[in-house]
């Protein structure tokens, strides 16, 4: 029989198993996992489809209809064997520690920041189980039409240089994940606050599409910005502006440039993990969005 090409291959019929390409895409290099709960919250159902592709990650956030700091810790380990029995690693615990607006210095500020110090316990506590010593937190949050004080970031930097020696005396990094209607949102506000919170265990989740519907342009420009031996994990999907409004959209329909980001993170060195976290929506649901998704991603690294 007469081998066939790679070109041929990857040229053969649509009615080919996707799955089955998967063995010739650089996944050795590239920790790649998607967030559960955007492709649905029962673990079984979302490390099944992540095993339909080959891959072995997963970022956790919401399981069961709760998010994962608000289930009880029995749960946590049956998600756990769930994931351990199709062979899915969860690379990083998702919470919403600091995603809060930022207390006011009185009693009941300091009270609703005795609540963000009880999530980070919960987070954890549940990331141990999942025996991953990420964690994705946030920089505090501004209502909508505000826009971020200058005066709150010194509070801010040293409430999560706080955070951060709290996470390490337990052998956890935080991963700040820069986001809009947050004090970070940009490239250039996570590096400000990667160089006023120098601890060694804080860490970026780099979004450049969160930075770039931020109206930065987050690859090349924001990204230059950073530091990239502090980037500890990366988001990945797309986004484009229609009429002047940002939206998200299927990877590959939109502004991003995935291939360049990946291709220079993996210059630097970078080795930590990826996640697609598409926010696309689809009338046909969230599985089929991912989906997707993952299919215009896996289509960028075949080129990397």
């Amino acid at each position: 029989m007469t081998p066939i090409s790679r070109r041929r291959f990857l040229q053969a019929p649509a009615a080919l198993s996707l799955a089955s390409r998967l063995s010739a895409l650089p996944l050795d290099k590239i920790k790649l996992g998607v967030t559960t709960d955007e492709i649905d919250e029962d673990p079984a159902v979302a490390s099944d489809f992540l095993r339909e592709f080959h891959l072995h990650y997963a970022e956790v956030r919401n399981l069961w209809g709760k998010y994962n700091t608000t289930q009880p810790l029995e749960k946590i380990r049956e998600a756990k064997a769930v994931f351990d029995a199709r062979q899915v690693r969860v690379s990083v615990l998702g919470t919403g520690f600091f995603k809060v607006p930022l207390p006011p210095g009185t009693p009941q500020g300091r009270a609703l920041l005795d609540n963000q110090w009880a999530l980070l316990d919960s987070a954890m506590e549940r990331a141990k189980i999942f025996s991953t010593d990420k964690i994705r937190v946030f920089a505090f949050t501004y209502g909508k039409g505000e826009t971020p004080e200058k005066a709150h970031y010194g509070r801010i930097y040293e409430l999560l240089r706080e955070a951060a020696t709290r996470a390490k005396a337990r052998g956890f990094r935080l991963a700040l994940e820069n986001v809009g209607g947050s004090y970070v949102s940009t490239g250039a506000e996570a590096a400000e606050l990667l160089k006023a919170v120098p601890n060694d265990n804080l860490g970026l989740t780099w979004d450049p599409n969160n930075a770039g519907l931020s109206g930065e342009h987050a690859f090349p420009e924001g990204y230059r910005k950073l530091d990239p031996a502090r980037i500890i994990h990366v988001h990945l999907r797309d986004y484009r502006f229609v009429n002047g409004k940002g939206e998200w959209c299927a990877v590959g329909d939109g502004e991003m440039d995935n291939l360049g980001q990946i291709r220079a993170l993996l210059k630097t060195g970078y080795k930590e993990s990826f996640t697609l976290e598409t926010h696309y929506h689809s009338p046909k649901g969230k599985a089929f969005a991912s989906r997707t998704s993952l299919t215009g991603l896996l289509k960028v690294i075949e080129k990397v």
